[in-house]
């Protein structure tokens, strides 16, 4: 696949392995990414994991503001396929349609569920059992093409975002490249999406972030994994933001909903709607990550029995 001419757009760390396992078997010719940004208090440029492995490697890189009204550059490439993964941007429709084995996209759900941003954390979050990486036909609609090959995982209870995300982005860099030659001999099978069982993994908000309580302890134990190791649940003790890293699921009934009702060796155990969970490691504003044990150490046990996080 070597005298394939490909151009890839990604942006974030998830597609790294497979922007590496396409400059092994194809000839990458560009890199499309999103633009540096500033980060920190000196506002210092930091490049995108993507553009790193393409400067490595010495592929020219190319950063539109948007890339729907700034394409010339990829048209200019003449590839033969698009590649996309977690790119972040709308992609407009001639570069869907110009190359000769059109763009393909490799999206970390099962689809037709979970289109959009955020497949990786909405996964979790809404107590999904499995998921995995599709391989599709790129369309003007968001991640609604023809299917062209799927791999399935099961979600653990020992999951959480940071370990499906390692599992999905490799898995997803294999089933690339093994489906790459039915793409280009166009002998796979193209399947249409069923709308009737489209779901969506729109981008976290805020809001999305903070524990309701008010929720079952499996349903707040699934929001912690589904946001760490990023960006973190919170809630608050005493009006200070305390974000909540891990946590258990307990079978305690004991207690108000927020209230915490007991201390161990392990954590805080704290009431939700029907049972409650067990916050293992959290970390207070302005403080470093701590097991909760530190935490409770930093109190009086009197001072955190009958609380309540809100």
């Amino acid at each position: 696949m070597k005298d394939k001419k490909v151009v890839f757009m990604g942006t974030p760390e998830f597609a790294v392995p497979v922007l590496k396992k396409l400059i092994e078997e194809t000839n990458v010719v560009l890199v499309v990414t999103q633009p540096d940004k500033s980060v920190g208090r000196h506002k210092e440029l930091v490049k995108t994991p993507i553009k790193k492995v393409a400067e490595e490697n010495n592929i020219k890189v190319f950063q539109p503001e948007k890339i729907k009204n700034d394409y010339s550059v990829v048209l200019e490439a003449n590839p033969d396929i698009i590649v996309t993964c977690a790119y972040g941007q709308i992609i407009p429709n001639i570069l869907l349609e110009t190359p000769k084995y059109k763009a393909v996209n490799v999206h970390a759900s099962l689809l037709p569920k979970l289109r959009g941003g955020a497949p990786l954390h909405k996964s979790i979050i809404y107590g999904e059992k499995e998921t995995g990486i599709t391989i599709m036909y790129m369309s003007d609609k968001m991640d609604a093409g023809d299917i062209i090959e799927q791999e399935k995982i099961e979600i653990t209870d020992s999951d959480n975002v940071g370990t499906i995300h390692d599992k999905l982005s490799l898995i997803g860099a294999n089933l690339l490249i093994k489906v790459l030659p039915s793409i280009f001999n166009n002998t796979n099978k193209r399947i249409k999406q069923d709308e009737s069982k489209v779901t969506y993994a729109y981008n976290v908000t805020r809001e999305e972030e903070k524990i309701d309580f008010n929720k079952t302890a499996r349903e707040v134990f699934n929001q912690v994994r589904g946001l760490y190791p990023y960006p973190i649940a919170y809630t608050t003790l005493k009006n200070d933001e305390i974000k909540i890293l891990t946590c258990e699921l307990n079978d305690s009934e004991k207690g108000n909903i927020g209230e915490i009702t007991d201390l161990n060796k392990k954590g805080i155990i704290v009431k939700c709607k029907d049972k409650s969970i067990l916050i293992t490691k959290l970390k207070p504003s302005g403080k470093k990550e701590m097991n909760a044990r530190d935490f409770i150490n930093g109190y009086k046990k009197e001072n955190l029995i009958g609380e309540y996080f809100k």
